[in-house]
C-alpha cells in the first residue's frame, strides 16, 4: 500500500512476474497463468554507496569515515588494538578505561591518529560507575553532535574453583563483565537514539561463553561471557527498532602480555592450548580487529543479533 512506512522510512519497490502451471486432476490437458505482483520492502539507510568499476575508492561499506566511536577497555590490550583499527577506517575514537594514564604504546597510537586525520582521546572512567559513564558519554556525544559506535570490551578474568569462590568475587566479575557492557550500550544507545541516527554496538563476549574450558577453572567468567551473549541477542532485538545493532564477538585464547605472564605460571598451558583448536595455534590481538571494524560499518549491515566467534575452531571440535 502507498502509506505504508517504517521506523526506517526506506521502502524498495520491486515487481515480479510469476507463471503458474494448472493441472486439473484427473484431466491430462494443461493450463499456464501469468500474474505480476508489485512488493514493497522495507530497506536498511546505508550510509556508504556502492563504488563503480573504475573508480579508485574501493569497499567503501568498510569506512568509518566520520564516525565518532566509542571502545571501553581500551587503555592497552585487545581494547587498543581494535581502537587502532577503527581510526584506520576513519573513525574518531574515544578509549574508555578505569587505569590511571592508558598503556605507554597509546601515545604512539593517538600521534598516529593525527597522521591519519582523525583523534583518539582518552577518558577514565570505571564502568561500574553507572553515574558518571553516563555523564561522559552524553558529554562526548553533545561535543560531536553525534554518536555512532561501541566496542565493549572492559572486562575482568580471575581463576578460582567453584567451591572456593566468593560471593564478593563472583558479583565483582558479573558487575565489570555483564552490568558494566550493558550500562555502556545502554548508555551509548540513548545518544543514539536521541540523534536518530542508528549506530552500530559490539560487545566482548569469548568462546567460553560457549564452552567450559579444559584445564581453566573460571566458572564466574565463564558464565558472565555467556550472559553477555544472551543480552547481545536481547538488546539486538529491542533496539533494532532505532537502526541500532548489536552482535558480540568471542575470541578464543589470545596471547598477551597478561597470558604470557600466566605461562610462566602455568608453562603447560603454553603447548596444551593450541592443540586444542583446529590451527594449532594461538591467537594474536591484531587478527581481531577486522572483526571490530566489520561489526561497526556498513559492511555488516543486515547483521544484528549474532555472535561473532573467533576461535581457531575450538568450539567447533
Amino acid at each position: 500500500p502507498s502509506n505504508l512506512t517504517s521506523s526506517l522510512g526506506l521502502y524498495t519497490h520491486s515487481t515480479h512476474l510469476f507463471t503458474f502451471l494448472i493441472i486439473p486432476f484427473p484431466s491430462h490437458k494443461k493450463y499456464t497463468m501469468s500474474v505480476s505482483i508489485q512488493t514493497e520492502v522495507p530497506i536498511a539507510p546505508m550510509t556508504a554507496q556502492p563504488v563503480l568499476l573504475g573508480q579508485q575508492a574501493r569497499m567503501p561499506e568498510f569506512s568509518l569515515a566520520g564516525k565518532v566511536v566509542l571502545v571501553s577497555g581500551a587503555g592497552r590490550g585487545l581494547g587498543l588494538t581494535q581502537a587502532e583499527a577503527l581510526l584506520e577506517a576513519g573513525a574518531k575514537v574515544y578509549a574508555l578505561d578505569r587505569l590511571e594514564e592508558p598503556a605507554a604504546e597509546f601515545a604512539v597510537i593517538q600521534q598516529r591518529a593525527k597522521e591519519l586525520g582523525t583523534e583518539l582521546h582518552y577518558r577514565r572512567i570505571d564502568v561500574r560507575d553507572t553515574e558518571l559513564l553516563n555523564s561522559v558519554i552524553e558529554a562526548i556525544a553533545n561535543t560531536e553532535g553525534r554518536m555512532d559506535g561501541l566496542v565493549a570490551a572492559a572486562g575482568i578474568q580471575q581463576e578460582t574453583t567453584a567451591l572456593e569462590y566468593s560471593a564478593k568475587d563472583s558479583n565483582t566479575m558479573f558487575e565489570v563483565n555483564v552490568t558494566g557492557v550493558f550500562m555502556t550500550s545502554q548508555a551509548v544507545a540513548k545518544q543514539m537514539i536521541r540523534f536518530g541516527n542508528g549506530g552500530s554496538i559490539a560487545m566482548i563476549a569469548s568462546m567460553s561463553g560457549t564452552i567450559a574450558n579444559r584445564g581453566l577453572i573460571c566458572p564466574a567468567y565463564n558464565a558472565s561471557k555467556a550472559a553477555v551473549i544472551q543480552l547481545g541477542r536481547n538488546l539486538a532485538a529491542e533496539w533494532g527498532q532505532y537502526n541500532i545493532r548489536v552482535n558480540t564477538i568471542s575470541p578464543g585464547y589470545i596471547v598477551t602480555a597478561m597470558v604470557e605472564k600466566l605461562f610462566i605460571d602455568f608453562p603447560e598451558r603454553r603447548d596444551q592450548w593450541p592443540k586444542e583448536n583446529m590451527l594449532g595455534r594461538l591467537s594474536r590481538p591484531e587478527e581481531y580487529r577486522g572483526a571490530a571494524v566489520f561489526l561497526l560499518s556498513d559492511a555488516s549491515s543486515f547483521m544484528t543479533g549474532s555472535d561473532l566467534r573467533m576461535d581457531g575452531g575450538h568450539a567447533a571440535w
